[in-house]
């Protein structure tokens, strides 16, 4: 089995190998360290390094036992083992872990995020309906690190045996249950400040304004693991879905080690159906393309297999959005519709808070797009392709 361990596996800048070609490497091993910001890497696998090149570390091996790995060195600090452990943010952000657990928050409070908003993702779900009590653990050990007395997980009021088994796993009054709308996208932190604690945050500003928190449920199975068994992040739960032969709705694998191939998780679920349109790298809404032999990072959320894409003779314009599909992803798809794009607009709610990013100043609340529809018509487009969050 050969796992593609790459060197970028969240925010930051990318890692620094400190394994050779040749070496023998155990499961649990640290093999690469933060180049500035970002995490520890550590072998999903045990066997010799392939390969060492600028973006991936490459292991050959033989088999894997989940539950044999090198254990973390304890310590009397949460945050210091989180940091060991390789710790980012799972829902798809990446950000280091134990920098937000540093946050020094006055009267403040942990957000679990359990709402899952990307329509074909459902592993996180699963995770909770399973073991709840690994949920509440990590809630707990957040918590204490972050030295806060209350934490909220906010969850969609449909997922009622994910909601029933939390319940019935919470031990404290200081953690509760709080419904968000089944909508895109519930999960993103400026929507989540804004539902649970009623405060709106501009573009770029963070919960941390707010005096919260936001953590993935996953991030906290990651931390519960690292403090209570000493486990690095080696392993991601995902979902695998599509023209998919045994997973057309989705089915959901945990603990994948990273580095698995997206063909070896595709083939697990009985190969694709032919044609297809495109391999996504995470949801729907925005996931990046992505092919067969690429690998699953700490931040892979799904492997979502598409359906065939239409030929499109009509000349497009694209309007792009912040929380759904961005220009980029939309000319990707474009391309694989053989269109010929004519012109492209972002939605008028994008502000650029600086370097060239654009963030949406009202996520989830989508305008009407009259204008920039007529601008586009005005530019040649016959036909549109919508990024935005609520069309």
């Amino acid at each position: 089995m050969i796992f593609n361990i790459l060197l970028s596996q969240g925010a930051g800048a990318i890692a620094k190998p400190i394994v050779s070609k040749g070496e023998y490497v155990k499961r649990g091993q640290l093999i690469a360290i933060p180049n500035g910001l970002g995490a520890n890497i550590h072998s999903s696998a045990s066997g010799v390094v392939a390969d060492v090149n600028e973006i991936s570390i490459i292991i050959e091996a033989s088999d894997i036992d989940k539950d044999d790995f090198i254990k973390l060195e304890k310590s009397d600090s949460l945050i210091e083992m989180i940091e060991d452990a390789g710790i980012v943010g799972a829902g798809g952000a990446g950000f280091p872990t134990y920098i937000k657990l540093k946050s020094e928050l006055v009267d403040g409070i942990l957000i679990a995020n359990a709402s899952e908003c990307e329509p074909n993702l459902h592993h996180n779900i699963e995770l909770m309906t399973k073991y709840p009590d690994l949920i509440i653990r990590g809630i707990s050990l957040a918590m204490q690190a972050l030295n806060v007395k209350k934490a909220i997980i906010a969850i969609k009021e449909k997922h009622t045996e994910a909601v029933k088994a939390l319940n019935n796993a919470i031990g404290s009054e200081n953690i509760s249950i709080k419904y968000v709308q089944d909508l895109y996208p519930s999960g993103d932190e400026r929507v989540l400040v804004r539902e649970l604690l009623n405060v709106e945050l501009k573009p770029g500003e963070l919960p941390l304004k707010a005096g919260a928190v936001v953590l993935n449920v996953e991030t906290l199975k990651n931390i519960a693991m690292c403090i209570d068994e000493r486990k690095p992040v080696i392993d991601k739960d995902l979902t695998v879905g599509g023209r998919v032969i045994d997973s057309p709705r989705g089915k959901v694998y945990l603990d994948v080690p990273i580095g698995t191939s997206f063909k070896d998780m595709i083939d697990k679920s009985k190969c694709v159906i032919d044609p297809f349109g495109e391999i996504v790298a995470g949801g729907a809404f925005t996931g990046k393309k992505a092919d067969f032999s690429y690998p699953v990072t700490k931040v892979t959320g799904g492997i979502s297999v598409s359906m065939p894409f239409p030929t499109e003779k009509r000349k497009l314009g694209l309007l792009g959005c912040e929380c759904g599909a961005s220009i980029e992803r939309l000319k990707e798809i474009a391309e694989g519709m053989n269109a010929d794009v004519v012109a492209s607009i972002n939605c008028k709610r994008m502000e650029d808070i600086g370097n060239n990013r654009l963030r949406c100043n009202l996520p989830g609340v989508c305008p009407g797009q009259a204008e920039s529809v007529l601008n586009l018509k005005k530019q040649g487009a016959q036909a549109l392709l919508v990024g935005s969050c609520q069309h």
